[in-house]
């Protein structure tokens, strides 16, 4: 009769278990100095080896020539409780006896000397469902045990076993396997068995193992029996996982901002029989994966939960950021624990889906953040320089023009033969205005290809231009600051009009105006500074007509009367 994989190769010896070394040294130089308790808690999850070391441990005690601590598995002692004839070994499954009177029953039994070997030992499975009676009958011969009695006591949930128990035993931790030492082990049996495990596929399943050695070998019988080269694709063929490919597909409509593609996806997961609290648990797993993959691209491969291969986490997580990928993971996690508590899960579960395409949606500070964040991306596309440039008529910033060369008359003769500018006298320091002396930059400014009356001439584009290149130089804090404010350029004179105080009060500081003086130096303007509060005055078009006849004079030597 076939034999299941994880029976046939359970380990025989505390030299085979794989993966808790530091368990099994421990019980062998115990058993080699004859230095073993009479109680022993083993702890842990499932498929570490807790119930296997416990039979290794009652064969190694009983051993009538035991090999530096470990069982011989050849003489009688290790034979007939190998195979369970021998009624002095006895395991018991505390979920099923979980009574007083089993318990009464077992510590009037276990005063008797063994009949067979050296000494009685009792395995008490799941210890933990022992009833609060149960466990205080256990005390006292836990307590005061005969010399020839032993205990051994597993459980997977510690917190759940009483103090007065724990002080009785030595206790020993069994930890999850590494999926290394898995794949390794399933390597070497499927070697053995003749069965076609690639790497890939002995990887993938060292992860959907999660740390159970025997949760691996159950996989692999369960591959191996559709036949042929078990890799990473038959394994997700013959474990029935090939659905998270279109879990794939509905955070691929997800990262794209798609709400329509993700509401069509899960509706075809819906109409297919799939329950959308599993659809939203399998998009948190998709998600915690690719944060891993992001955040930790080397070291993290052990802790993927392995649904899932690299091409395509590598592919679903190229341009998507840390801060989204936690946005979603929060946003799941809450949206599948009220799922417990919904009349309507699917309308949920859609809701859920659309505040993940759109953050905007989520009516917290993450709305806020996300629009500050879209607002950022917009300037850095340079959005509001083509703004500037429509409102100047289509007409580019001017940029600094390049030195002259020989052959090209001096600027300066040029300048000559033009009628000057009248000059216009300072303008009056208004209430509530302060204007501020910055020192000029310590290279001479460029000749600007456009006189400053034309840049006030013909509107806001110059200074839009001017702030989202002081951008660049200035903190995120002074971004929306500029973005609030007004700027007017007369006569040398840029005065930037702010809506309130607080913000007049925020670039009221060196850093600021440094960077506007530069940033305009850079492109050809001297300026001088002023903040005010207020609205900039409007201009009157006759006073439009006469900027730009005084514009004009300067080419084709118009006189203004």
């Amino acid at each position: 009769m076939y034999q299941a994989l994880y029976r046939k190769w359970r380990p025989k010896t505390f030299s085979d278990v794989i993966g808790q070394s530091h368990i099994t040294q421990t019980l062998k130089k115990q058993v080699a100095e004859g230095r073993t308790s009479h109680a022993y808690l083993f702890t842990g999850t499932r498929g570490t080896g807790k119930t296997t070391c416990a039979k290794i441990l009652a064969k190694a005690v009983n051993c009538e020539h035991p090999v530096d601590g470990d069982p011989c598995c050849q003489c009688p002692s290790c034979v007939g409780i190998e195979n369970g004839s021998f009624l002095d070994v006895l395991e018991l499954d505390a979920a099923s006896n979980n009574g007083v009177d089993q318990v009464r029953a077992l510590r009037d039994e276990a005063i008797y000397s063994p009949a067979n070997v050296k000494k009685r030992v009792y395995i008490v499975d799941e210890v933990h469902m022992l009833s609060t009676p149960a466990f205080n009958a256990l005390l006292k011969i836990l307590e005061e045990p005969p010399e020839h009695l032993m205990f051994i006591l597993a459980t997977t949930e510690l917190h759940k076993v009483p103090a007065t128990i724990l002080s009785r035993c030595q206790r020993f931790s069994f930890k999850r396997i590494t999926p290394q030492d898995i794949a390794a082990r399933l390597l070497y049996v499927a070697g053995q068995e003749g069965i076609g495990l690639t790497e890939d596929g002995a990887e993938l399943l060292s992860r959907l193992a999660d740390g159970a050695l025997r949760d691996g070998l159950s996989l692999l019988d369960q591959c191996a029996a559709v036949g042929g080269t078990v890799d990473s694709r038959a394994v997700l063929e013959a474990l029935g996982l090939a659905g998270n490919l279109q879990t794939a597909k509905l955070m691929e409509q997800v990262l794209a901002r798609n709400a329509q593609g993700a509401l069509i996806q899960l509706d075809q997961l819906y109409q297919g029989g799939k329950d959308v609290g599993a659809v939203l648990g399998e998009l948190s797993t998709l998600v915690r994966d690719l944060l891993l993959r992001k955040t930790a691209p080397e070291g993290g491969a052990a802790l993927l939960s392995g649904g899932y291969d690299a091409a395509t986490l590598d592919r679903l997580g190229k341009n998507v950021s840390a801060t989204r990928l936690i946005y979603l993971a929060t946003t799941l996690q809450k949206a599948t624990a009220d799922l417990y508590y919904s009349s309507n899960r699917r309308t949920d579960a859609e809701l859920c889906l659309l505040r993940l395409c759109d953050e905007s949606l989520s009516g917290d500070l993450t709305a806020l953040e996300t629009r500050v964040e879209r607002l950022e991306e917009g300037v850095q596309r340079g959005q509001l320089l083509r703004a500037a440039a429509a409102e100047s008529g289509g007409r580019k910033p001017a940029a600094p023009k390049a030195a002259p060369t020989q052959e090209a008359p001096p600027r300066e003769e040029l300048q000559e033969e033009r009628p000057p500018l009248p000059e216009e006298p300072p303008l009056p320091e208004e209430p509530g205005e302060r204007v501020f002396d910055v020192p000029e930059p310590a290279a001479p400014p460029v000749q600007a290809e456009r006189p400053p009356q034309a840049a006030a001439a013909v509107g806001g584009g110059w200074w839009r231009a001017l702030a989202e290149g002081c951008k660049g130089r200035l903190p995120a804090m002074y971004r929306a600051f500029l973005d609030m404010c007004t700027g007017v350029l007369e006569g040398g004179l840029l005065t930037i009009y702010a809506p309130d105080e607080i913000t007049l009060g925020r670039l009221d500081n060196d850093r600021v105006k440094t960077a506007l003086v530069e940033e305009a130096a850079a492109g050809g303007v001297t300026v001088r500074l002023a903040l005010q509060v207020g609205e900039p005055p409007k201009t009157t078009p006759r006073e439009n007509l006469q900027n730009l006849l005084k514009f004009g004079s300067q080419f084709d030597n118009i006189e203004i009367k």
